[in-house]
């Protein structure tokens, strides 16, 4: 059964400057870096696409004019309603979701992505499992390599998180935040209320014992390097050559 999606707002975050990645980011922003040949944002749009979302909201900061271009390109040529919330100095991650706390207003759910991800995540599996629950909010995951490297979550026996560390030097598990959590209106204005710079060291600690985990069975590889770029080009080309 198809989902209702109709009120469901993404906010992108894109803001940030990609420094592991320069010399590339000098002159491309993050969120724009080329994967096979594609924007990374593009890859989103695919997501946003097979889950039928249309209403999205993008944080600039480094080379707006950039994105800037995409949006009304995107806005020109597809289905999707894209606006820019631009940062003259960032607000952090939680900082972005105060300054665009009307996002709310009239959403059933909003999506949060952090948008320097590389994911073939099912959106509406994800949708479907945080409306099983009832919590307010969910947080995908994904299986970390490394993951002393990632914010590491504790489940129990019904997918609450009831425990969360940034980047433990002693991993109790390997099921590390994809950085893509869904939020009701209520815990969004929340977290906008809180008036707090960081989404993983000022909010989710708040979050513990009233938010869900749900683990995609796909690929997610932070885009934060250029090991994992070269990592995702290859990945994107063996998928391509599969659909053939």
């Amino acid at each position: 059964m198809s989902l209702d999606v109709g009120r469901v707002r993404v906010l992108l975050l894109a803001g940030g400057l990609g420094t592991r990645l320069r010399p590339l980011t000098d002159h491309t922003p993050k969120c724009l870096v080329p994967v096979a040949g594609r924007p990374l944002l593009d890859y989103w749009l695919d997501r946003f696409r097979e889950a039928g979302l249309r209403d999205l909201r993008i944080n600039t900061h480094h080379l707006p004019e950039a994105v800037r271009e995409y949006i009304d390109r995107v806005n020109a040529t597809s289905e999707f309603r894209m606006s820019e919330a631009y940062e003259a100095q960032l607000l952090g991650s939680a900082g972005t979701v105060m300054a665009n706390r009307d996002l709310a207003d009239d959403a059933s759910e909003i999506l949060i992505v952090y948008a320097d991800n590389f994911s073939n995540v099912d959106l509406n599996e994800l949708l479907r499992f945080h409306r099983s629950h009832g919590d307010p909010m969910t947080m995908m995951l994904f299986r970390a390599p490394h993951p002393e490297n990632c914010g590491i979550a504790t489940l129990d026996a019904e997918h609450r998180i009831i425990d969360f560390v940034e980047k433990p030097k002693n991993p109790t598990s390997d099921l590390a935040n994809a950085g893509l959590y869904v939020l009701s209106q209520e815990a969004y204005k929340e977290i906008a209320d809180m008036q707090v710079f960081d989404i993983g060291f000022d909010v989710l600690p708040r979050f513990l014992n009233r938010m869900r985990g749900w683990a995609s069975p796909g690929f997610h590889l932070d885009i934060g390097t250029h090991e994992a770029l070269e990592k995702a080009q290859t990945l994107s080309t063996q998928l391509e050559q599969g659909k053939r």
